[in-house]
């Protein structure tokens, strides 16, 4: 069971938006194309595409209407980022749409010395991952998007409120994604200036995230996992193991903890994808992408799930349920 606080609000505030927004912002030029290619499916990636054709839709772009949506999923299969980056580029699409940071780099690498836009959603590290030279201006980038950047430091302090005692963290992650390695080498910092030990182990296939668990137990005290798209993918085997041999384990993703992880400050992917589609549908109405400041994700709540905590074998404290915005409670 989920109980949301601030669920109620939210639909007050989309039946107001739905009543006073003219659906006629998109219906000038005819229909539109854009290609959304995603990089594979799990819960998270699947709710920030849902976002961004809801926002679309709330800002007069509808889709099988005036839109035309092409959809492409690699199902992380590295070979198929630029060939359907290409197919939208020879297809001629109107904006491509990326969700996440190795198909973004594909669709920017793919979309250079057109005019096509390129706007990208679930990017952790977009300066680093070189998907644009920098969060402001960017007038030689044809780019603009939003990123899901978090504040690991934040994550490690509550893990250590729940958890004064920790000393060994371990982290799963996959070294080939950029934006995993970036937000490895924040956790990091951010466990040497508490005196925590990370303990890493990577893997290259969702396949490899129970062995990879495995390597940890015994270990470390806890693991943190960040948004990297493959463990998330083999996330159920990663909670077995830690259910198994009484491991906290900790996400930095809304889902994750719904699906059993324990506590996390993190985006609900499906504002992410929201907030994307509202900058989808200014590019589609006209608006310069390069001229378009990169946003971060403008929500950020605390979520634990108190059930996934028992089984894991330790007790969230009441003053920090009292202050989550989400609690799972089985």
């Amino acid at each position: 069971m989920k109980i949301s606080k601030n669920l109620m609000m939210r639909i007050g505030l989309c039946a107001v938006i739905l009543v006073a927004l003219p659906m006629t912002i998109g219906c000038a030029g005819g229909t539109k194309t854009i290609g959304i290619s995603q990089v594979v499916t799990h819960p998270a990636l699947d709710a920030t595409r849902a976002g961004i054709i809801a926002g679309l839709a709330d800002n007069g772009y509808v889709d099988g209407d005036n839109l035309m949506v092409d959809y492409q999923n690699s199902e992380g299969d590295p070979s198929l980022f630029a060939s359907i980056a290409q197919q939208f580029v020879t297809n001629d699409v109107d904006i491509i749409v990326t969700i996440a940071t190795p198909n973004s780099q594909a669709a920017v690498a793919a979309a250079e010395g057109t005019d096509i836009p390129v706007v990208f959603t679930a990017v952790t590290d977009p300066v680093g991952a070189g998907i644009v030279s920098n969060w402001e201006s960017h007038e030689d980038e044809n780019v603009t998007g939003v990123s899901d950047m978090i504040v690991v430091s934040d994550d490690v302090e509550l893990i250590t409120e729940i958890m004064p005692g920790v000393k060994k963290l371990g982290t799963i992650y996959n070294a080939g994604e950029s934006n995993s390695v970036f937000l490895v080498e924040k956790l990091n910092e951010a466990c040497d200036a508490l005196g925590i030990e990370v303990v890493e182990a990577t893997v290259s296939t969702s396949a490899d995230v129970a062995t990879a668990a495995q390597s940890l137990v015994g270990r470390v005290d806890a693991i943190w996992i960040g948004t990297d798209n493959t463990v998330v993918t083999g996330l159920e085997a990663l909670i077995g193991i830690c259910e198994n041999n009484s491991i906290p384990l900790f996400a930095a993703d809304e889902d994750s903890i719904k699906r059993g992880s324990i506590a996390a400050y993190s985006f609900d992917y499906y504002d992410i994808g929201y907030q994307t589609g509202e900058i989808v549908a200014e590019i589609l109405g006209g608006k310069d992408a390069s001229k378009t400041a990169v946003e971060k994700g403008k929500v950020i709540s605390l979520s634990v799930n108190t059930a996934a905590a028992q089984r894991m074998g330790i007790t969230i404290p009441d003053s920090i349920i009292d202050r989550a915005e989400t609690v799972y409670t089985e």
